[in-house]
């Protein structure tokens, strides 16, 4: 059994997405001893920007005219496929930055659709964890409801996309322990992190199979 791990916390030291996906791989390990865990931390240890335009490009023209630069992104776009391609579960950790998701993380997932093609369910049918974590608020009722430009653009690839048997856990409020003004949130803050904390174990069964 193959587990795929992906991470693009840029903060791995205190990264609360890290902490919830770590109890989803605890759970799908100890269901899998005899498991390998395939290890990507975007955050750490980033991928090329130029990567995905080499690649794009030598899309248009014949394999003979590739520059090297041409050929080593390819190598690398059919590598990051073959990783969730060859995954039996996948865990991916990806804070919301700015709104949205961050420019590392945008260059994986397009080098992988460069990899695959743009229409590869590259996922398809797998157990897949999804763990998001937002600093502030973004449901309703909140002064920027509708702000999280994160999740419906993760769960459009990682479901639609690329197919996978998805399952998400996302924690908001992350800041409000430190920041100033957000005080009066502290208490629904440690209630969606208890929350999100019990469903990261409770995800990382189901996709063991438990």
């Amino acid at each position: 059994m193959n587990l795929f791990r992906l991470d693009a916390s840029i903060l791995p030291g205190a990264s609360t997405s890290a902490e919830i996906a770590d109890l989803a791989e605890a759970e799908w390990t100890a269901a899998h001893p005899g498991g390998t865990v395939v290890r990507r931390h975007l955050g750490t240890d980033p991928l090329p920007a130029e990567a995905w335009t080499n690649a794009t490009l030598a899309g248009f023209a014949p394999e003979e005219q590739h520059d090297e630069a041409q050929r080593r992104a390819l190598e690398l776009a059919a590598a990051l496929a073959e990783e969730l391609q060859s995954a039996d579960a996948a865990i991916l950790a990806v804070p919301l930055y700015n709104y949205g998701v961050s420019q590392h993380f945008k260059t994986w997932t397009d080098l992988v659709i460069s990899g695959a093609g743009p229409t590869t369910p590259v996922l398809k049918g797998t157990p897949t964890v999804l763990v998001t974590s937002l600093g502030g608020g973004y449901g309703p009722g909140a002064p920027r409801h509708g702000w999280d430009h994160s999740t419906p653009y993760l769960e459009r690839v990682l479901g639609d996309i690329w197919g996978a048997d998805l399952t998400v856990v996302k924690r908001e409020l992350t800041l409000a322990a430190t920041t100033p003004g957000m005080e009066g949130l502290r208490d629904l803050a440690a209630e969606q992190h208890r929350q999100a904390l019990a469903a990261g174990r409770e995800a990382g069964r189901a996709i063991a199979g438990n």
